[in-house]
């Protein structure tokens, strides 16, 4: 892991965390500044998606809800991703909240919470365990913040959710499991994430490896990086360090199958 560590200490930026989570011994095994807070970008859908799957394990809602006053952003990909959603009278929470994470879509976000009662409720639910999570409607609000280790424990109650509760927890899953940026060197199927950015920040959550075969859990985050349209060092840095942390799940499942 110190590979992964070093690897990212090469960015141009002081605020650089990661925290690494092993599903195998079920611990913390790299950790880098886990309590620095980073504005989420289109990664807080992932933190949405947790909060109304809680509500709906409450039974407060349902994933068959439907709902009729909704948007999808024609900006996004929904169109491709989603062909039979478009046009239709109405969608169910369950399916808006999947096209929401896989479509980064802030407009099917904003519908989705505003149907479960607003954003203030939804960071009021968040912050009786998360101090320090603030969501907003804009993604690009910098305001729109989390600390990475908080994340991490969202990132394992998904994935720990997911097998013990499938059903419960398929929504969330389904967005999760189809990210729209892939790596070379990574197989798609063992990359499972969702990475959010703006010009000088990057955060990135994700399920690295096959899922019946303890896959690692991430959160990584960096404020403070030189323009990422202008200057791609920053990016091919962290490619770098998601392809090494790969090395070292390869690594472990060689061990688990020896």
């Amino acid at each position: 892991m110190q590979r992964v560590v070093t690897s990212l200490k090469t960015l141009e930026s002081d605020q650089v965390g990661i925290i690494i989570y092993s599903t195998k011994h079920e611990e913390v095994v790299c950790s880098l500044n886990s309590n620095l807070i980073v504005p989420l970008a289109s990664a807080a859908k992932v933190v949405i998606g947790y909060c109304i799957a809680k509500w709906v394990e409450r039974g407060l809602f349902h994933w068959s809800d439907l709902i009729e006053d909704y948007e999808l952003d024609k900006e996004e990909n929904s169109g491709v991703l989603f062909p039979h959603f478009q046009g239709m009278m109405s969608l169910s929470l369950g399916n808006l909240v999947e096209v929401m994470i896989t479509c980064h879509d802030s407009k099917a976000a904003d519908s989705v919470v505003k149907f479960c009662g607003g954003w203030e409720k939804v960071n009021t639910e968040l912050r009786r365990e998360y101090n320090h999570m603030n969501l907003t409607p804009n993604p690009r609000d910098l305001e729109n913040s989390g600390e990475i280790g908080e994340v991490l424990h969202i990132l394992k109650a998904i994935y720990e959710g997911y097998h013990a509760e499938p059903q419960l927890w398929l929504p969330v899953m389904n967005g999760l499991v189809r990210p729209q940026d892939h790596f070379d060197g990574i197989p798609n199927h063992m990359f499972n994430h969702m990475s959010g950015g703006l010009e000088n920040l990057v955060v990135d959550i994700g399920i690295l490896g096959e899922f019946h075969q303890y896959p690692l859990l991430y959160v990584l985050g960096v404020n403070d990086i030189p323009n990422r349209y202008k200057n791609t060092f920053s990016d091919e840095r962290i490619v770098e360090a998601m392809k090494l942390l790969y090395n070292e799940y390869t690594i472990q499942r060689k061990e688990q199958l020896t």
